[in-house]
């Protein structure tokens, strides 16, 4: 499980461009985001590298927080 801490999350509309770009990464991904904590969790098979920058391509600064 991959953990990034995505400080510009402020609707559901900023979740689901996330979610969208997440998937466009690792179709099979299972993504969970959350505005409170404004972290993403994902769960793939794709290195964290790829999913930070799938994130990054949709403009979202994003950090990856340890699991």
């Amino acid at each position: 499980m991959l953990r990034f801490s995505v400080p510009d999350i402020t609707c559901g509309h900023c979740i689901q461009t996330i979610e969208k770009a997440v998937k466009s990464a690792d179709p099979q991904a299972q993504v969970a985001a959350d505005l409170t904590t404004k972290e993403v969790t994902v769960r793939s098979e794709a290195e964290d590298a790829h999913i930070a920058a799938a994130i990054r391509s949709a403009g979202y600064e994003n950090r990856r927080l340890s699991a």
